[in-house]
């Protein structure tokens, strides 16, 4: 199978793209060694104890057939599948706003199982605030989390409309290879999240 070809505005787009992807990271590695230290410093809050809503493994279910979608996209595009293309990235797009939407349902579980349990412990008046403590971390890490995946879903969008104007093919397709490294990296990264998240609270709720 021969190599596809690489313009020079390519090259410069991946330096860019990868430059980005690589401070995401840095934020991201970042964020979740603070929520660890923080999460130890608070390991004797009863709180920390709430059970993460299992719907957390759907999305992360969810997540991954994006990630696996847009890098068959990749696969079609060098092959000069346009009509393929264009429909598993319309596909990931409609998924990437399902993923925001299970994951907006599950932190609004999170904060009612945390409301249950503070009134439990502390009194219902306590009861009634927001979420505090790890939980709040974890509602904080992945509302960061969700923010990135709206703005992939913006990209996927876009690169789904180009892709309909038959503006890639086997030599131009690197906004299709840069949409599949990102949803990559998302996934990585809440992966990494969600692992965090298991071993510093009450685990999942199935």
């Amino acid at each position: 199978m021969s190599q596809t070809a690489t313009l020079p505005s390519d090259r410069r787009y991946q330096q860019g793209g990868y430059l980005f992807l690589v401070s995401l990271l840095m934020f991201f590695v970042g964020s979740i060694i603070m929520y660890g230290l923080y999460a130890y410093w608070r390991r004797d809050d009863p709180l920390r104890q709430v059970q993460l809503p299992g719907t957390l493994l759907v999305s992360t279910l969810c997540l991954l057939l994006i990630s696996l979608l847009v890098h068959l996209a990749t696969r079609l595009i060098r092959r000069e599948k346009r009509f393929g293309t264009m429909l598993l990235l319309a596909i990931s797009t409609v998924s990437a706003v399902i993923f925001l939407g299970v994951q907006l349902w599950s932190m609004n579980e999170l904060v009612l199982s945390f409301r249950a349990m503070s009134a439990t412990i502390y009194g219902p008046v306590v009861g009634k605030g927001m979420g505090q403590g790890v939980v709040g971390m974890v509602i904080v890490l992945a509302f960061l989390h969700a923010l990135h995946v709206g703005g992939g879903v913006i990209a996927l969008g876009i690169v789904s409309v180009r892709s309909m104007q038959g503006l890639y093919d086997h030599e131009r397709h690197w906004p299709v290879d840069f949409a599949a490294h990102y949803w990559h990296f998302l996934d990585l990264v809440w992966l990494c999240m969600l692992a965090a998240f298991w071993t510093t609270t009450g685990g999942f709720q199935l």
